[in-house]
């Protein structure tokens, strides 16, 4: 077994894969359409599909590919509590713990990605 594989080899595999880029998509606008709707946006699903990221604040990341600290740190969090779980654990109970923390540790990243984006949002204008 290789530790990391440059694409998935099965469908279920790719299924996975797609199903975290989703999961993260669907949580980042959760987040904007609830915030537009606290903010008292009569049309919050417009909000939702009209956020952009800055593409300058993209480019300019402080760190890394990151544009907080709060975010990479997040990042690298998450991963060291996925390779603990992975290598600490095994069979059943590897599996049963993997589906339960990486869908969580997703939506944290997402939920991460919204605070900086409407950090950022404010400091622009």
């Amino acid at each position: 077994m290789t530790l990391a594989r440059s694409l998935p080899d099965s469908p279920a595999e790719w299924w996975i894969f797609l199903g975290t880029i989703v999961l993260y998509t669907l949580a980042r606008w959760f987040f904007t359409w609830q915030q537009a709707r606290r903010d008292g946006d009569s049309h919050p699903v417009r909000a939702v599909l009209a956020e952009e990221d800055d593409p300058d604040a993209l480019r300019a990341a402080s760190v890394g590919g990151f544009r907080s600290y709060r975010q990479f740190f997040g990042f690298v969090g998450s991963t060291v509590v996925v390779v603990l779980v992975a290598t600490v654990t095994g069979g059943r109970l590897r599996v049963l713990l993997l589906w339960a923390i990486i869908p969580i540790l997703v939506l944290a990243l997402s939920y991460l990605d919204f605070r900086q984006a409407r950090k950022d949002r404010r400091t622009a204008v």
